[in-house]
């Protein structure tokens, strides 16, 4: 069972609070994950730096135009139309860029939605999450990812796995799992990666979410 917090903005998925059916709230995999140092991001803020750039104000600014980007796709596929009121045009041009080149990769496959945006929780660990895509492409069960930026990173298949969890709990069979990187521009470029098996990746997940739980119950 999920509930949306209602003060949140409408941009923002990070404000879905998710909950067991007893009411219990429970994390979402996003913030498990947020325990992980992250060294690239180290390196990627003080190359700004360098460069007189604020990173925090920079990395808020591709944040959004990534949410943006994303919500865009998932409103396709719902037949939907996006709110763009809280953005501004250039935020809304990149996200668009990002929606043709999906709409391009798109044109190549053969896509049957089942799931799309779908908030989750998972009863036997106790976590939630909210499913990009999960549907039929090219005739097989498949997870879709859609990530925005300029790289793949480690920590994004221990998203995937934790969301594979969470559709397996859901009963749902998946025999492909994909990550789409829709860059920005042409420079940030698009890639598309099949993922294998995921079960050393929960593994991490499953110790993040232990060490997240024991630092939650010192605090």
């Amino acid at each position: 069972m999920t509930k949306e917090d209602k003060d949140a903005p409408k941009k923002s998925k990070a404000h879905i609070r998710y909950e067991l059916p007893n009411g219990i709230k429970v994390p979402g995999v996003t913030t498990v994950l947020g325990i992980l140092n992250k060294p690239a991001l180290v390196i990627w803020a003080n190359r700004l730096g360098l460069q007189g750039i604020d990173s925090s104000k920079y990395r808020d600014e591709m944040a959004d135009i990534g949410t943006l980007a994303h919500q865009m796709i998932v409103d396709y596929f719902k037949g939907e139309e996006t709110d763009t009121s809280e953005y501004s045009k250039p935020q809304i041009e990149l996200a668009e860029n990002c929606l043709l080149s999906f709409w391009e990769w798109e044109k190549r496959r053969k896509i049957e939605v089942i799931l799309a945006e779908k908030p989750l929780v998972s009863s036997e660990y106790g976590f939630g999450g909210t499913i990009d895509c999960f549907c039929n492409l090219d005739g097989q069960p498949t997870l879709l990812d859609f990530k925005t930026g300029k790289a793949i990173y480690p920590e994004m298949f221990y998203q995937l796995a934790a969301y594979e969890q969470l559709l397996a709990e859901a009963g749902y069979l998946i025999e492909v799992t994909r990550i789409l990187r829709i860059g920005r521009d042409e420079d940030e470029g698009f890639e598309e990666r099949s993922v294998g098996k995921l079960d050393k990746h929960f593994e991490i997940f499953k110790h993040c979410l232990s060490i997240y739980n024991l630092k939650k119950d010192i605090k």
